[in-house]
């Protein structure tokens, strides 16, 4: 999974591919054999990592993907676009062409949308480049000027000792059935938590002092790692109320659970709100406020999580709302 800031993989420059290229000449092994793993190729030149080895995975397998994201729209009802995807990976002619089909698009530069198994991702290829350093660091790698081995010292003495890298790549294979792909959220540590939740007590209600943004942030990730695995965490989203910001954090509901089931099901919630107040007293302009936001997309429950239990008037409201309108707020 590409690190770029722009989610853009760019094309190799000439150097590199003929850097590339050389490795068939210099090597005699990669000249008869190829590479079986192209992931090699960081072990041998220079700009070639792991957002490279993403790069060249997503362009040869585009075409798959292409149909992986078409069968997936058709069954979720996700809207799609006519557009052309380009640099697709043609396996039989083995040319790259370019392809009209229909795709999500980006919203706001109409960029086509590719899906990915959720089970192929990973943050590091498997056979990385930091991982062959540091289990099969040699001391026939000279150091550089201040004593370290760097990066092109190692590349180089690759390309003289090829037997390395293979006995690393068998190393790697023989425990394939380690590789996981990796989570998309990790929790913080029970130690981390408490000091979070520490955090947040000692804070003062209201806006002094930036209380409310730091309330919201040490909020959103303390209930990140508490919900997760049963509510996957999406985003901490600023919305407008008749000029007032208000901070909402947004669970995708998975249905893991019943109670999360029921949820979806007596509810329509799909998402789930969470609506930040850090003040003293919930009052009847919030409630109102949470009961408008309450449709849609985001169901009709939603979660106050605030410094005290709700006043007897708000708490009155609440059922109210569930009694006419069938929607549930709850006060965390």
């Amino acid at each position: 999974m590409g690190t770029a800031a722009t989610r853009r993989g760019l094309r190799i420059g000439t150097g590199t591919a003929n850097e590339i290229l050389q490795l068939f000449q210099d090597l005699p092994q990669i000249a008869e054999f190829g590479f079986t793993h192209f992931e090699e190729i960081q072990f041998f030149v220079e700009h070639i990592s792991k957002d490279r080895i993403s790069d060249f995975a997503c362009c040869l397998l585009k075409s798959f993907l292409i149909d992986y994201t078409t069968d997936a729209c058709r069954r979720f009802g996700v809207p799609v676009e006519r557009v052309v995807v380009p640099n697709v990976y043609n396996h039989t002619t083995h040319r790259f062409v370019d392809e009209v089909v229909d795709v999500p698009v980006n919203p706001e530069t109409q960029a086509p949308l590719l899906l990915v198994p959720k089970r192929w991702l990973r943050f590091l290829p498997w056979l990385n480049f930091d991982d062959f350093f540091t289990s099969s660091f040699v001391e026939g790698v000279p150091p550089g000027p201040d004593g370290k081995r760097d990066r092109v010292a190692v590349l180089n003495y690759n390309r003289h000792n090829y037997g390395v890298v293979q006995e690393y790549v068998r190393a790697r294979e023989l425990r394939q059935e380690d590789c996981k792909n990796d989570p998309l959220f990790k929790p913080i540590p029970v130690t981390f938590a408490k000091r979070k939740l520490a955090t947040i007590k000692a804070l003062p209600s209201g806006k002094s002092d930036n209380a409310d943004r730091k309330y919201e942030q040490a909020v959103s990730e303390l209930l990140a790692s508490l919900l997760y695995p049963d509510l996957d965490y999406a985003d901490l989203q600023s919305r407008t109320e008749s000029g007032v910001l208000i901070r909402d954090l947004i669970f995708y509901n998975n249905r893991s659970t019943d109670f999360l089931k029921d949820i979806h099901e007596t509810y329509s919630s799909r998402q789930i709100v969470f609506e930040l107040k850090n003040v003293q007293t919930i009052e009847r302009e919030h409630v109102n406020q949470l009961n408008r936001y309450l449709a849609d997309h985001f169901g009709r429950f939603g979660v106050f999580v605030t410094r005290h239990p709700l006043p007897k008037a708000m708490l009155q409201s609440t059922i109210d709302l569930w009694s006419g309108p069938r929607k549930c707020i709850v006060t965390m």
